[in-house]
């Protein structure tokens, strides 16, 4: 497992920016699967972004697609959610989380998961 540390979030208007980052501990960051999810007041957590180890293959939720991206740099051991014309629906805490399997946008499949950082989108 990894120690993973969301950073980022924030209130931001609709329509504007947020970039979140993830920062991991621990010697096998870069052979994980790495994912966002988020979960809005009163609603399980939802898959939003997952990225492979090497950053090849990239897997977003229909609801973010096109306004999200999702990046990873295994040298500093962070990944990225780069945030763009949000909605309020995108309201909710965001938690990075971390997989031993093969690029995956499943729940239960990760492992590892991180605090969670709040992100408010108003109008």
């Amino acid at each position: 497992q990894v120690q993973l540390v969301e950073s980022g979030g924030g209130l931001v208007q609709a329509g504007g920016s947020l970039r979140l980052s993830c920062a991991a501990s621990g010697r096998l960051f870069s052979t994980y699967t790495m994912g966002w999810f988020r979960q809005a007041p009163g609603k399980e957590r939802e898959f939003s972004a997952a990225i492979s180890w090497s950053g090849g293959v990239t897997y977003y939720a229909d609801s973010v697609k096109g306004r999200f991206t999702i990046s990873r740099d295994n040298a500093k051991n962070t990944v990225y959610l780069q945030m763009n014309s949000l909605k309020l629906e995108d309201t909710g805490v965001y938690y990075c989380a971390a997989s031993p399997r093969a690029v995956t946008r499943i729940h239960s499949d990760f492992d590892s998961w991180g605090q969670g950082t709040q992100v408010t989108v108003s109008s």
